[in-house]
């Protein structure tokens, strides 16, 4: 029983150290997914600070980019997710995510109220 056990044990360990990396990656995605959609929601109401309300939601080491299309704010959010252990080369991954919304300031009607949509 002891022999299986040595076997065994270093493999179960590595398991459980892949398993706390993936819960590590997963939740900096989703901080990356909320970053964007802050900082978008932020960009379209015509926010000077988006770009710092994106980055102080987003994890440690990321990048914010915000971008006008016509229309709409296009933000994202890339962030480096390093690996555990000595496996930070070999299972280091980039997270990111992009959110769009529709600006504000062209969303007013003729009349200088809101439009309604769907038209």
């Amino acid at each position: 029983m002891t022999a299986e056990t040595a076997v065994a044990l270093p493999a179960l360990v590595l398991l459980a150290a892949m398993l706390v990396w993936g819960v590590v990656a997963a939740a900096a995605q989703i901080r990356c997914v909320d970053a964007a959609r802050a900082g978008a929601r932020a960009a379209a109401r015509g926010d000077t600070d988006a770009d710092a309300l994106a980055r102080s939601a987003a994890p440690p080491g990321a990048t914010v980019r915000i971008a006008v299309e016509g229309e709409s704010v296009r933000v994202t959010v890339e962030a480096p997710c390093p690996g555990p252990g000595r496996l930070v080369e070999v299972l280091s991954v980039r997270l990111g995510a992009t959110a769009v919304a529709g600006r504000e300031d062209v969303l007013t009607g003729a009349a200088g109220g809101a439009s309604t949509w769907p038209s």
